[in-house]
């Protein structure tokens, strides 16, 4: 990858992050921590590999997206909108009496959104259906569908990749952001994953393992996932839950949690403003925080909030 797409897929995904922590700040609710890992997967998805066009949403040729774990739509209409499916400010006004920015995406409002999901392990199934319509018809377009490692629970995920292997569905490629946590615990702690990848090497896909965060190593694995098997192609993505803010990196508090007013709100977006790289403008604090409130010392930082082994008290009085 040369430089240049380099470096612009690091500001697109850093402004990604920017309209993740706004929407959700702004509604107060959704889900931070799934949005933020899977960001840099959406941006080079829909910046480099997809052929998608905003002007024309449903142009018959493009590709296609699933967000089959949909409560991370944060991430989804942070990207659409950067992508000018329409505008940033929008953003702002996620899961708020008449948006049409639910909080889960909404395929009859929202442009850019080729299926509405939210129930865990059905987006998949939608995603097949496209892809053996596309089969049938000689269709040239892909059909990409982005789970969650803890969405991979649900049976009807295991349904739809026999399906997809039955039928050949080598133009799907199913996308997992593995970070290893899901809901209230670690992924291991509520049902054991692991091996994902012989799992799925076993109901006949074609299995790639990479960094999710790595724009490189997604160009390489999805330069081309045709084979002579015509495999449908699983990318498990090995991602950071809440990546780019520290306080929310690999704590599933911000599973749920939205960023308060305070020190929440002020931190994370000084933490995205201060690692910005040359040529991002944050539409929503285009000069940063001033002076960002600091954590007092209850603050929930670097305490283990997974259920296995309790939620901090100060947590349940919070507002």
């Amino acid at each position: 990858m040369d430089a240049s797409l380099k470096k612009q897929l690091e500001i697109t995904a850093c402004k990604v992050r920017m309209g993740v922590i706004e929407g959700v700040y702004n509604a107060k609710s959704g889900h931070p921590g799934g949005s933020l890992s899977v960001a840099d997967l959406l941006t080079y998805l829909y910046f480099h590999k997809m052929y998608v066009d905003p002007k024309n949403p449903k142009m018959p040729d493009r590709d296609r997206l699933v967000l089959s774990k949909g409560h991370t739509a944060p991430a989804l209409y942070s990207v659409l909108a950067q992508r000018g499916f329409f505008d940033v400010e929008e953003l702002k006004t996620l899961r708020k009496i008449g948006s049409r920015l639910q909080g889960h995406p909404d395929m009859k409002h929202i442009p850019g959104v080729d299926m509405s999901t939210g129930s865990l392990g059905q987006g998949i199934s939608a995603a097949c259906g496209m892809a053996l319509s596309g089969k049938i018809s000689c269709d040239n377009y892909k059909v990409y569908a982005v789970l969650g490692d803890g969405e991979c629970d649900e049976g009807s995920v295991w349904e739809a990749a026999l399906f997809a292997n039955h039928y050949r569905l080598e133009d799907l490629v199913a996308v997992i952001d593995h970070n290893r946590m899901q809901s209230l615990d670690y992924c291991e702690n509520t049902l054991e994953l692991e091996d994902l990848g012989a799992k799925w090497r076993a109901f006949g896909w074609n299995v790639i393992r990479l960094d999710g965060h790595d724009h490189n190593a997604l160009r390489s694995a999805l330069a081309d996932t045709h084979n002579e098997a015509h495999k449908p192609t699983v990318v498990i993505a090995d991602t950071v839950k809440g990546k780019g803010v520290s306080f929310m990196e690999n704590d599933i508090l911000w599973h749920y949690r939205f960023p308060h007013d305070g020190w929440e709100y002020d931190r994370a977006v000084s933490e995205l403003y201060a690692v910005k790289p040359e040529g991002v403008e944050d539409p929503y604090t285009p000069d940063g925080i001033a002076s960002p409130a600091e954590p007092g010392a209850d603050a929930d930082i670097g305490i283990d909030h997974t259920t296995s082994v309790g939620w901090h008290p100060a947590y349940f009085t919070r507002s």
